[in-house]
């Protein structure tokens, strides 16, 4: 293990060229088994909408889905972008999920649509939406709690299953709600890596514990390809900018290399290059060496990595490479959701 780090993956769940959804759920599902083998200490799925390249619309659906061919790994949401659903809701969905496989659930929640403005109003959410998010996130907990804060409204499932919440943010909003309320914070820096430093370094001062959580517990999302050569995953992390380019700014439609290129020198594409920033690429000691030096520089006591290899095959290989090579050590086994969390 790379000195006291833990590392989880974040698994965007891809619709990769010619494949299906149903291709994407069955490659999530390899994923989480290899992660759970390798000893990884969870797996979250981020809820996105409207994006042809992305499966993971219905985070709870999927989480259900893979926690019924796994055994021990941790499996969650990263996350519920809560203002586009109520509270009640997900504290039910994932309240009958903690009971399906009590031990195993995670919740981290972002105020963020997770789409655009189009796809926004078709899920009937205000642009004001985000501006409730911190009543959201105690109200949610409430329910979780069992302590709901609307008299006579209870969630059943969820009362009392003490789902464990995170907040996920990239920005110093979400550092400083993590911050107040004893949470947990999960930063998306491996896409808006612009605050990471600023915003750890907030939450990090600001922090009170909480029933939950003792001391801070920060989460830095890395982006990473692994391959058994530094050539192959020079390429394969090639494939993936164009990939990238290609669903950010041509919709998900078809490029051939050159186009992609192309769009990627031009001033956007530079952007979702920037977004690209903390990404370790190479051979597995070379990426462990990456992710040791990104652990401290962040500040995070979990590094949740997002493997982006063209294949399937190709990302169950980064995932075992990198495991290796950080020493996990083997199977997930009843691993806490944090370590200083509380009762």
């Amino acid at each position: 293990m790379i000195g006291d780090m833990r590392l989880s993956i974040l698994d965007l769940a891809p619709i990769r060229p010619g494949e299906s959804p149903a291709d994407s759920f069955a490659a999530s599902v390899d994923l989480a088994r290899q992660a759970e083998q390798c000893g990884y200490v969870r797996v979250w799925y981020a809820e996105h909408h409207n994006m042809a390249t992305i499966a993971s619309s219905a985070p709870s659906v999927l989480v259900a889905h893979v926690a019924a061919h796994t055994a021990t790994i941790r499996l969650g949401a990263g996350g519920v972008m809560l203002p586009n659903h109520a509270p009640l809701t997900i504290a039910e969905q994932f309240g009958t999920l903690e009971c399906l496989h009590p031990g195993r659930i995670d919740l981290a929640v972002g105020r963020a649509p997770g789409s655009d403005r189009a796809t926004m109003r078709a899920l009937r959410r205000s642009p004001s939406s985000a501006d409730a998010f911190p009543d959201d996130v105690l109200e949610l907990q409430g329910y979780l709690a069992g302590e709901s804060r609307i008299p006579g409204v209870d969630a059943t499932p969820g009362a009392g299953t003490h789902v464990p919440l995170y907040i996920l943010g990239s920005s110093t909003f979400g550092a400083r709600l993590a911050a107040s309320l004893g949470l947990p914070y999960a930063f998306a820096s491996h896409f808006a890596p612009d605050l990471l430093e600023q915003a750890v370094a907030l939450y990090r001062s600001a922090f009170r514990p909480s029933r939950q959580l003792a001391q801070p517990y920060v989460i830095a999302g890395c982006n990473v390809v692994a391959a058994d050569t530094e050539q192959d995953a020079q390429e394969q992390f090639a494939v993936a900018r164009r990939r990238r380019v290609a669903s950010m700014l041509a919709r998900g439609a078809p490029l051939d290399d050159d186009a992609a290129d192309a769009l990627l020198a031009s001033p956007a594409g530079l952007h979702v290059q920037q977004m690209l920033t903390y990404s370790a690429v190479g051979t597995p000691e070379a990426v462990a060496e990456y992710l040791e030096a990104f652990a401290a520089h962040a500040r995070a006591d979990e590094i949740i990595t997002v493997h982006h290899a063209p294949t399937a095959a190709q990302r169950l290989r980064s995932v075992e490479l990198v495991a290796g090579a950080a020493g996990l050590g083997g199977v997930t086994a009843g691993r806490p959701a944090t370590p200083s969390a509380g009762p």
